[in-house]
């Protein structure tokens, strides 16, 4: 009988200690409502010639608090950040002007995080005609360090989107040297990858062009990473 019962307490103790090494449960990514994904957002409330008050809607995520919106002007690169407990909120931007915006996930007893989707969208302004949204990068990731292939090339991968769907043309520019100056030539708007040659322990700059069919144009912000 006592044997069972050491038995029995050592299991009891295992089980007590498997929960506690759980933890809370992680908070789970918000899915974003609006507005919507590489459009125009119409809906701001005018507060100047300049500013609009955008309201930014998302759906609950399970295990979460609070939520963290940012929203970041594309031609800046300036974020604004707000935090709630609501799955909306308002913030004041800039007319005719692009952003991306996402919704950070947290619970109150655990320091882990999830972050949603991006999106892209205009903040409607005057004009009636938009620039295609800048080049958002997929990999190699600004500023991170990777490994070339054997043929000694790294592969440029990037996304462009437009408003009204009609980009012509991206244009690559890549170099050793901050900004990059060398142009890789102009790609059709179905191509978003080009492999590179580098060299090893060297960082490399690189930026991207886009050109829609009324002739307007966006610029990525240029992108580094070092290679091994």
């Amino acid at each position: 009988m006592k044997q069972f019962l050491a038995i029995l307490g050592v299991f009891v103790l295992l089980y007590s200690c498997s929960k506690s090494d759980d933890g809370p449960p992680a908070p789970e990514g918000a899915n974003l409502v609006f507005p919507n994904e590489n459009s125009e957002c119409t809906t701001g409330v005018s507060i100047n010639n300049a500013l609009s008050q955008v309201t930014f809607e998302w759906s609950a995520s399970a295990n979460t608090d609070t939520y963290t919106l940012s929203v970041v002007n594309l031609d800046t690169n300036i974020p604004q950040t707000i935090s709630t407990a609501a799955t909306s909120a308002s913030l004041s931007i800039e007319k005719g002007t692009p952003f991306s915006w996402s919704v950070t996930s947290r619970n109150s007893n655990t320091d882990q995080t999830a972050t949603s989707d991006t999106w892209l969208f205009y903040n409607a302004g005057s004009q009636t005609n938009y620039a295609p949204f800048p080049a958002q990068v997929v990999s190699p990731v600004s500023g991170s360090t990777i490994q070339k292939s054997v043929s000694n090339e790294v592969t440029l991968e990037w996304t462009g989107s437009d408003v009204e769907d009609d980009i012509e043309s991206f244009e690559v520019f890549f170099s050793d040297q901050n900004p990059p100056a060398t142009s890789l030539g102009v790609l059709d708007p179905g191509t978003n990858t080009i492999d590179v040659g580098v060299l090893s322990d060297t960082v490399y700059y690189w930026r991207i062009t886009t050109t829609d069919v009324q002739g307007n144009t966006s610029d990525s912000g240029i992108f580094d990473f070092r290679v091994f």
